[in-house]
């Protein structure tokens, strides 16, 4: 059988017009949204200590290689005079799009483990395009959505390797993507890549390949990412070494004194709460791919889970976004389960009776996602009422294609399954084009009205008084706003004016005051 290209293409459109809906309506958040943006703008203005080489206010930028910080750049330097800030939308325009790339790639990577299963090829794709976490976090300025786009085509290059004359081409797009996490997140290129070498160690998949034509594709992909980093080191010594140390040994080693004290519970937490509809499939999944453990597909799903997990789980320092890479495994392992649900073959699968009646429960979080619309219009349902088009377009979509998926007719449960993926598009949809989508933004004050407050200090550096440094408001302020010692004289923006301070200038709260 052919490759599903016209679904899976259909899908990855879907997904990039997803990824750009609303892209700039809200501000870049903190934390990592404002530094990103501030090192392409940098970069695409040439203040660079040399050639791709970032800083973040002058100051050598040590944390992130800058590969996708060079792209905003580039697109920053095309479409904004050197004298305003970007629209968000641009700034975030590049990670979004690299981000829905992993929609096809995940479904032409499943079509690898599965040759012939068109199905699974297409749920894969399915899934990836509709897991919330995925479609949403792929949006921000941020490495994380790329490298998962990074990270499947990797995948899929050392799954094509097959022993004909591409497994040259195959091995270089290997080390390309090697590169490309080089390039974004350096040390997270060894779980990734060990993730992969050790599903086809496993296999002994080295024996079907051309080795000597694999590895010289792969080292000769591999060239931009180490000559960066070369590079990197020659320039600023020691200090590039904090790449790897500091943001990469150093976060399951030490406790940086950021993120959550849950730890290795966030991971869970995340998979918990951004898994749906589709997390009933994942436990009876996983005791398929443990059955199925002999198999290519078995073995490519358990290898890479336990590896990632293995790396992520252990962190001291964890932040919801760590567990990102955990969802193309999540996605490769659910989707040939979500495909037996509409295909009923005679294929022997774990917990049968339980798979039968999980589209009884999306039926049922269908019906409750409508009761909810309903509540919203009463006084003590008041604060659903912003979400009310999502519950509904999920509560259809879910709702309906629980109880075709149930038919005994095929057609219908392909119906089905097209009304819950239909339902979550839509949901989503409608969740970007509103400000519900970044609500980290509810968490603090916003940065806009103090950043403009800020600019009319007399030519004169600026501190933050009673809060932490916010590179947002760095960001839309255009000036680094450090926090205020005691003692430090000077302006300051603040909510109280106290000490010898005199109060200059006011917006709502805040105040730009002078202190002696």
């Amino acid at each position: 059988m052919r490759v599903p290209w016209p679904g899976l293409l259909a899908m990855a459109l879907v997904a990039a017009g997803l990824a750009l809906i609303g892209l700039g309506d809200q501000p870049l958040r903190d934390f990592d949204e404002g530094t990103v943006a501030r090192v392409a703008l940098e970069l695409s203005q040439g203040q660079g200590e040399a050639a791709l080489l970032p800083t973040l206010w002058g100051e050598p930028y040590l944390n992130k290689a800058p590969g996708l910080h060079s792209l905003i750049g580039a697109v920053i330097q095309l479409s904004t005079p050197g004298d305003q800030l970007p629209p968000e939308g641009l700034v975030r325009l590049m990670p979004a799009l690299l981000s829905s790339l992993v929609v096809p790639l995940g479904g032409l990577l499943q079509w690898r483990l599965r040759p012939g299963d068109r199905g699974s090829a297409l749920a894969t794709g399915a899934l990836l395009l509709t897991l919330l976490p995925i479609a949403r976090h792929g949006r921000l300025a941020m490495l994380d959505g790329s490298q998962l786009s990074a990270m499947a085509l990797l995948w899929l290059a050392c799954a094509s390797l097959n022993g004909r004359s591409g497994d040259r081409w195959w091995g270089l797009t290997a080390g390309l993507m090697g590169s490309a996490m080089l390039l974004l997140k350096a040390p997270l290129l060894i779980p990734m890549a060990a993730a992969a070498l050790a599903a086809a160690a496993l296999g002994m998949e080295w024996r079907q390949c051309r080795v000597g034509a694999a590895v010289t594709g792969l080292l000769t992909g591999l060239l931009p990412g180490i000559a960066w980093h070369l590079w990197h080191a020659h320039n600023r010594g020691a200090l590039a070494l904090w790449m790897w140390g500091g943001d990469g040994a150093g976060r399951v080693l030490l406790d940086a004194g950021e993120g959550s004290d849950l730890r290795w519970r966030v991971p869970l937490i995340e998979l918990l709460e951004g898994g749906w509809p589709w997390l009933l499939l994942f436990p009876p999944a996983l005791l398929w791919a443990w059955q199925e453990r002999r198999s290519r597909w078995g073995r490519w799903c358990l290898t890479t889970l336990v590896v990632l997990a293995g790396a992520i789980l252990p962190l001291k320092t964890q932040l919801p976004w760590y567990s990102h890479p955990l969802w193309l495994p999540f996605a490769l392992v659910s989707a040939p389960l979500l495909t037996w649900l509409v295909e009923r073959t005679d294929q022997q699968v774990p917990l049968r009776r339980l798979l039968l009646r999980i589209p009884a429960m999306w039926m049922l979080l269908g019906l409750l996602l409508l009761m909810a619309t309903a509540v919203s219009f009463t006084p003590a349902g008041a604060g659903l009422a912003p979400f009310r088009g999502l519950a509904i377009a999920a509560g259809l979509g879910w709702g309906c294609g629980g109880w075709w998926l149930q038919s005994a007719q095929r057609q219908q449960r392909q119906r089905g399954l097209i009304s819950l993926v239909s339902g979550s598009v839509i949901a989503l949809a409608l969740l970007f084009s509103s400000p519900l989508w970044l609500w980290e933004l509810n968490e603090t004050w916003s940065v806009r009205p103090v950043a403009a407050l800020s600019r009319l200090s007399p030519g004169q550096p600026v501190q933050l008084q009673g809060y932490d440094e916010r590179p947002s408001l760095n960001w839309y302020a255009r000036q680094r706003i450090r926090r205020r010692r005691n003692g430090d004289a000077g302006w300051i923006l603040t909510r109280k004016s106290r000490g010898n301070c005199v109060v200059s200038f006011r917006d709502g709260d805040w105040a730009l005051a002078r202190c002696r």
